[in-house]
């Protein structure tokens, strides 16, 4: 994490802290499921010493913030399938595609510059920290937010001259089946599609396993790899076939090439399913900012660490070449 630089306006900042998946209630978004009329500010947290070492004197919180046109672009790239075709009960659901196309629009129309805004703390009764601003960059993260599958995390950042902080904003979305109520487009109509395709019978089932990280996919993998190569467990009901280039933007090809994938046990393939590491092609870790240095730690992973068994060769770093671009949270 203290390697991690990032220039803003033509200064250099570290960064220094993470504050991770905050939720966005359904009451702080203007795509909403119930029946509220919608607040701007934000929770947090409570007070203690986690948020107290991030913002500072949580009495009076005044701090710059930033969001970038870039992230909201990808954002509603990430988002296009449920605004397209809504999963959830929002109160405008028949809206949803109109409103994604008035939502790409205006944020064509942002600078591409950081949009900075201030933020404050809102005088809520304590122990419960909530943040506002009256700025129209913060309100753009209201306006595109979803409820249950989209998540705020805020990026502490120092200037290496002055030694000053500013906080960079930057919303998610999270498809993956553990989130509440919620399965993905992908992950709801996958099997139904493949048994309606015109493929065989022996293709279909082919398709199905890999999408569940079964069948043949997983043998071969387990073939070329049969262990973890972060914890080098080698129980295979303990190890994920998880997918580098993901299943839902494969070709068929793709979905089931074995090379696609690497087997990691649980928390590793959670990071980097999720896009909080990935690996260059020397076989070096990379690590995304918006893991805390904390954490970053207990996990013992740190950029540039070398993952000397990882089984890597001209085919995966074809595929890897897509997670860096497009999965790793960089």
């Amino acid at each position: 994490m203290s390697n991690y630089l990032m220039t803003v306006n033509g200064k250099k900042y570290e960064a220094v802290d993470c504050l991770n998946n905050i939720t966005m209630a359904d009451s702080f978004l203007l795509n909403k499921i119930g029946t509220g009329h919608g607040e701007a500010k934000l929770y947090v947290g409570n007070e203690g010493e986690r948020l107290e070492n991030f913002f500072g004197s949580l009495e009076h919180i005044e701090i710059n913030g930033f969001v970038l046109k870039s992230d909201f672009e990808k954002f509603l790239h990430d988002a296009e399938d449920e605004y397209k075709n809504p999963q959830q009960d929002y109160n405008k659901k028949d809206k949803f595609p109109e409103i994604f196309e008035k939502l790409s629009k205006d944020v064509n129309e942002l600078d591409s510059k950081p949009l900075f805004f201030e933020v404050h703390r809102v005088g809520v009764e304590p122990p419960r920290v909530y943040v506002n601003s009256s700025s129209k960059f913060y309100n753009f993260i209201r306006k595109l937010g979803l409820p249950n599958i989209s998540y705020l995390s805020i990026l502490k950042l120092k200037d290496l001259s002055t030694g000053k902080f500013v906080f960079y904003f930057k919303l998610f979305i999270d498809y993956k089946p553990d989130i509440v109520k919620y399965e993905s487009p992908f992950v709801k109509s996958v099997v139904e599609e493949i048994k309606n395709s015109n493929a065989s019978e022996k293709v279909k089932e082919r398709l199905i396993q890999a999408r569940i990280g079964q069948g043949e996919y997983r043998e071969k993998l387990i073939e070329e790899c049969s262990f973890c190569p972060f914890t080098l467990v080698n129980d295979e009901r303990l190890l994920i076939a998880s997918h580098i280039k993901p299943w839902a933007k494969s070709n068929d090809t793709e979905k089931t090439d074995p090379k696609n994938g690497f087997l990691f046990t649980p928390t590793y393939d959670k990071l980097f399913d999720g896009g909080f590491i990935s690996f260059e092609s020397d076989k070096s870790l990379m690590v995304s900012p918006w893991i805390s240095p904390m954490n970053q730690k207990r996990l013992g992973i740190y950029e540039g660490k070398k993952i000397e068994k990882l089984p890597l060769d001209d085919k995966r770093e074809a595929y890897l070449v897509y997670h860096r671009k497009n999965i790793f949270k960089s």
